[in-house]
């Protein structure tokens, strides 16, 4: 009976062995080039900026709308700065940059968004960026010379004033229309 059963766990280990390796490799057969495909779709460094691009200025983003958050311009400009160093090769310089960044923020501007009870509820504060892109380094490149319109909403309670709602509303706004700028200037979207 001894032999019998050690046979039977003998058997049974050899079966869990076969199938680990066989698992192994239909793992490794999967995972590894689902892995190898999402590394390159996640990775937003350098998509597409020309090897011969090695600079950027970017003037400070104008106001030029009707309603002006004077905190608005300056951080946008500095986190757009952060962001292009942070996640390109790209160095930022004073003069004679091979990409000069530019915009103008050209609405900011509130609209009523919801009405509950024949009254307002929701307000909807409209951002909106003119940006412009001049690549010196090949000044007739349509993707890399353009200007182009970035915009946001960003909603709120009506029982807030725009002033009240600002100061919450305004991280929110910096970050996202960052990540628009970003992604118009580096991703072609």
């Amino acid at each position: 009976m001894n032999d019998n059963h050690q046979y039977r766990n003998t058997t049974t280990g050899l079966q869990r062995i076969r199938l680990t390796r066989i698992s192994n490799r239909l793992l490794a057969g999967i995972i590894l080039p689902v892995l190898l495909l999402f590394s390159g779709c996640y990775s937003f460094k350098d998509v597409s900026i020309p090897p011969e691009v090695k600079t950027f200025h970017i003037d400070l983003i104008g106001n030029k709308a009707r309603y002006i958050n004077p905190q608005l311009s300056p951080q946008i400009t500095d986190k757009l700065r952060q962001k292009i160093v942070g996640q390109t090769r790209l160095s930022p310089v004073q003069d004679n940059a091979h990409y000069e960044i530019s915009g103008t923020i050209t609405d900011y501007s509130v609209t009523t968004s919801g009405i509950s009870n024949q009254q307002a509820s929701i307000n909807r504060l409209n951002v909106g960026i003119e940006l412009e892109l001049r690549n010196t380094v090949n000044p007739t490149d349509p993707k890399t010379n353009f200007k182009a319109q970035v915009s946001r909403n960003f909603d709120f309670n009506a029982n807030l004033s725009l002033t009240q709602a600002e100061p919450q509303l305004t991280p929110d706004i910096i970050k996202n229309m960052v990540d628009e700028m970003f992604n118009r200037l580096f991703s072609n979207w």
